[in-house]
């Protein structure tokens, strides 16, 4: 009887050592997951992945699939396809800069920006990675076959507060985010279906015009800018506009649903003689600003050196210092706000108030 005893109390202890060797703690994954980001740095880093991407900013869920290449040093490839809308935008960099594309459309921006060095989005690897490291406050759990990591969330928008990772506990692929404001309701998810480190990319995966053929209806081209960041248009782009716009007809005016405290709708009206049926709405009160839509030529546009801003359906473009700008394309139409004293911020949640509204 003793002896029955003894022998189930080694098993017992062996079991135990064996649990817990198997199981690693926040800091050997953390660890780890440095190990991993070296990696992504070094001259064969490389990922694919791909998801679903879903916002809850506005009255209904906005539902988005997303594809993600990376190649180091510095190529990134993202498309964002709404699946409600059927648009897809491609954010690009490559050595020529970086672009924000809209293939069956022929349009693209491009600036001068480190983005994404020092503007993370929720749909990058890096910055998820990132996002874990920094946190000395992380909490770890494990949830099946994967950890999930609880940290602060940096982005440019200060309503993300505090967000939830989960990655895969063998090869640590990301699974899952889930990015909550401050009274803990989740405002972001991706779910990742597939992830692949390493993978194949052609030389030209990551070439503008390679990614521009794909949908556009007619050969592409960057177009000169002005001082101020506006297409230098020549009379035949005027007579092209006034063919393309007149397909298209009038869009109507798309009001966003948020307004900030202490603001007030004050006007709006057409702009007579514009080729692209292009509108302007005004706001006065704490801060003042003016919303410009437009249907823009079919062509591409480059603007000037401006900061990529994740608007979470799309990307954006701020451009300007004492006065600035945001630009960015929706369903064909291009909407800039600009504002001398309108916080950045503001401006987002105003861009995302608009973007499942049609005009009236």
């Amino acid at each position: 009887m003793r002896r029955i005893t003894w022998v189930l109390a080694i098993i017992m202890s062996v079991a135990l050592v064996l649990a817990g060797c198997g199981k690693k703690d926040a800091a050997s994954v953390v660890k780890d997951l440095n190990d991993v980001s070296d990696k992504l740095e070094s001259k064969q880093g490389a990922y694919q992945g791909s998801g679903t991407m879903t916002l809850y900013t506005g009255e209904q869920p906005q539902e988005y699939k997303v594809e993600v290449w990376y190649k180091n040093p510095s190529y990134y490839r993202i498309s964002l396809s709404n699946v409600q809308k059927n648009v897809t935008q491609i954010v690009l960099r490559n050595d020529e800069g970086v672009f924000v594309l809209t293939p069956s459309l022929g349009k693209s921006f491009r600036f001068q920006s480190d983005w994404p060095d020092s503007q993370g989005q929720v749909y990058l690897y890096q910055t998820l990675l990132h996002g874990i490291t920094a946190d000395n406050n992380r909490q770890l759990t494990e949830d099946g076959d994967n950890y999930v990591f609880e940290v602060a969330a940096n982005y440019q928008s200060s309503a993300l507060v505090r967000q939830k990772i989960w990655l895969a506990k063998k090869t640590y692929e990301p699974k899952q985010v889930q990015v909550s404001d401050s009274e803990a309701k989740v405002v972001v998810d991706v779910k990742f279906d597939s992830f692949k480190f390493d993978p194949e990319f052609t030389k030209d995966s990551f070439d503008m015009q390679k990614n521009m053929a794909t949908g556009t209806p007619s050969e592409s081209t960057v177009a000169e800018v002005d001082d101020n960041g506006n297409p230098v248009s020549s009379q035949a782009d005027g007579e092209e506009a006034s063919q393309v716009t007149a397909e298209l007809g009038d869009f109507g005016v798309i009001e966003p649903d948020y307004i900030p405290a202490g603001v007030k709708y004050k006007d709006y009206h057409k702009i007579e003689g514009s080729n692209d049926h292009a509108v302007l709405i005004r706001y006065d009160g704490d801060y003042q600003y003016t919303i410009m839509e437009a249907r823009p030529l079919d062509r591409a546009v480059s603007l000037a050196p401006g900061t990529l801003i994740d608007l979470g359906f799309t990307a954006g473009v701020l451009t300007g210092d004492e006065q600035q700008t945001l630009t960015w394309m929706n369903d064909g139409v291009e909407f800039r706000i600009t504002s001398a004293n309108l916080p950045v911020d503001e401006m987002m949640q105003i861009a995302a108030s608009m973007e499942a509204q049609t005009g009236k």
